[in-house]
């Protein structure tokens, strides 16, 4: 048995897969978060908010490895939420484990944090963070990266560690495959969004998971690793609308096939975005995921190098895109369009 380790927000997506990997090792697992989402013997659930230093304490006491990937999604855009829950939520955990005596922290960070709406090719670690972060978001977690990673550099707080994933999907994800289908039922799917060809990374999650566990399992005093950041993909860059095509055909939905000018949906989405901020003293409007965000997200190249992973971590994706994409599939059944026809179906669309 190894640990005990802590895993903050393990009722979440990546939360609940990364518990259920660290099971497979051998870890003994606790899990701290707002709500218990899953029930599992083998597992000590804490629940609490983040921000209650005593809530955490009681949940960090005696363990010597937490894994911190609490956040709110990147859709609900409440800057105040993200504020509350990325840094100073975060700050919270540092004083803890200081108190609690934990001697590594793994952070899930986000490829976001170098992103400001422009192309962006094979980036590695060195890019700077985004000077003028597109959402609250990722403003927040660039914030919450260096909080982290600074601390890992004292004498009296754990070692530190920072994950950056980019595009995760999988099972039980709340977030693509259902916020995909919602826009494909209401026909909001049928536009391409410039010319089409911008490649991104995806990344599944299990390789995700992977990631974390070397991670904490490489961290150690005198280690390469820390103190600094990781990228962590699929490492299989693929067109975004190929993407978003073969997922609506495995469900049984039209792929998108029709073009119209990027910067047209873009200053929509901007012009929407400051109706929304400044009227929200009168009333409550939200652009939902129409935002600049992510317009810019669909029609831009955003991959990113994982070759320092590799090299530090020693990691190397365990699933392909391809799996990937049908194991995504296959664990959404009742999203399935019934009426759309077996062939269609099948065919990957490109």
């Amino acid at each position: 048995m190894k640990g005990p380790c802590v895993v903050i927000g393990g009722s979440g997506f990546l939360g609940h897969h990364l518990v259920e990997g660290l099971l497979l090792r051998d870890y003994v697992v606790r899990v701290f978060d707002l709500r218990q989402s899953f029930h599992d013997d083998r597992v000590t659930f804490f629940l609490g908010d983040l921000c209650e230093k005593q809530a955490l304490i009681a949940a960090l006491t005696g363990a010597t490895l937490v894994f911190h990937c609490a956040s709110p999604p990147p859709s609900s855009n409440d800057r105040n939420l993200f504020y509350r829950v990325n840094l100073l939520g975060t700050r919270t955990v540092l004083q803890a484990c200081r108190e609690c005596g934990v001697q590594n922290l793994v952070l899930t960070s986000s490829a976001s944090v170098i992103y400001e709406g422009k192309d962006i090719r094979n980036a590695s670690e060195d890019v700077p963070y985004a000077r003028t972060p597109m959402d609250y978001y990722t403003e927040t977690k660039i914030l919450q990266e260096k909080e982290v990673l600074h601390a890992g550099s004292s004498k009296d707080g754990p070692l530190t560690v920072a994950i950056r994933p980019h595009g995760i999907f999988g099972p039980r994800d709340p977030q693509l495959v259902p916020v995909l289908v919602r826009a494909a039922q209401k026909g909001q799917m049928k536009f391409i969004i410039g010319d089409g060809k911008n490649v991104v990374d995806f990344t599944y999650v299990d390789n995700v998971v992977l990631g974390h566990i070397l991670a904490a399992e490489t961290l150690e005093e005198g280690s390469p690793i820390c103190g600094k950041a990781y990228h962590v993909t699929n490492d299989e860059p693929i067109s975004f609308w190929n993407f978003m095509g073969q997922m609506l055909q495995g469900l049984g939905y039209e792929p998108p096939r029709r073009h119209i000018p990027y910067l047209l949906v873009y200053s929509f989405a901007l012009i929407l975005s400051w109706l929304c901020m400044l009227l929200r003293p009168l009333i409550h409007l939200s652009p939902g995921t129409f935002t600049p965000m992510r317009v810019a997200l669909a029609s831009t190249h955003h991959y990113y190098s994982c070759e320092n992973a590799k090299r530090d971590l020693g990691y190397k994706p365990i699933v392909s895109l391809e799996e990937a994409i049908a194991k995504t599939i296959r664990s959404y059944p009742k999203l399935r369009h019934r009426s759309y026809s077996s062939s269609n179906r099948e065919r990957i669309w490109k």
